[in-house]
């Protein structure tokens, strides 16, 4: 049999955070279930911005000499990702619209109609964070904006989604709602 393999990626510039937080809980679950875990930092990364070259589509990976090259080979290589990313602006943090960019010939191939993907067979786990408080992060699309870019994202590399956690109203908390910890177990079993 072999090694299960999982990638984790905070893009939150806060290492003690509520996203940190729940991507912790998420590794804790995966290691108990018997998964390799690599875990990275965006923030500590060293991730140049796409220069829009698309030279990427042919080799499948980014031509310029960075971090990226890593994190490429990490995601091509696991069978899980998670992402964990805040809520800045109803999206997600520069880091990780600069990672998406990045791995575009990563994650897809260009056709004629819909882009073909490269990681099918992969699956994805989506968890954020945001200061304002359920149910107005969802009725003003604050959490649903992020949501919606990581999902497209991995969907278009054509993963398959495992789950999508929100911690709304995490202004002032500094533990982890156990109802959050729940979803998070109960996505990773």
């Amino acid at each position: 049999m072999s090694e299960k393999v999982l990638l984790a990626i905070l893009g939150s510039p806060h290492g003690n955070g509520m996203c940190a937080a729940m991507l912790n809980c998420a590794i804790g679950k995966a290691e108990k279930n018997g998964y390799h875990v690599t875990k990275i930092n965006l923030y500590e990364k060293n991730l140049s911005y796409c220069k829009g070259c698309r030279a990427c589509m042919n080799t499948q990976t980014c031509i310029q000499k960075d971090d990226l090259q890593e994190i490429a080979a990490c995601l091509q290589k696991c069978q899980t990702v998670l992402l964990a990313a805040p809520v800045y602006w109803a999206n997600v943090p520069a880091a990780v619209k600069n990672l998406f960019d990045r791995l575009l010939g990563t994650a897809m191939e260009e056709t004629n109609t819909f882009p073909r993907p490269r990681l099918k067979g992969k699956e994805y786990l989506l968890l954020t964070s945001c200061n304002t408080p359920f149910p107005f992060s969802w009725i003003f699309g604050q959490s649903r904006g992020a949501i919606r870019s990581m999902d497209e994202f991995f969907k278009t590399a054509g993963m398959k989604p495992i789950g999508k956690i929100v911690c709304a109203g995490t202004v002032n908390k500094k533990d982890l709602p156990k109802q959050t910890i729940k979803k998070i177990e109960r996505c990773m079993s």
